[in-house]
């Protein structure tokens, strides 16, 4: 399987979506349905490809941890 970089606009919109997501959501969130709803956010926003998708659920597994950390920060 052959996994495109993800483009730096789809990198915006995505953090972009963290951002606005409130962080009890971000928190409440097992891994798996976090980077689920990110990627259904950031689907309706803008056409996917399937290699798109791929490397955007790539980037997000491996940005949990972050995505959580940057949750904790704004309520604190």
């Amino acid at each position: 399987m052959k996994i495109c970089p993800v483009d730096s606009k789809t990198l915006r919109q995505l953090w972009s979506l963290v951002e606005q997501t409130q962080s009890t959501t971000l928190l409440r969130l097992s891994d798996s349905d976090l980077v689920k709803q990110l990627l259904t956010q950031l689907d309706s926003q803008q056409v996917l490809s399937s290699e798109e998708i791929n490397s955007v659920n790539s980037y997000l597994w491996s940005r949990t941890n972050l995505i959580r950390d940057l949750a904790i920060a704004r309520s604190a």
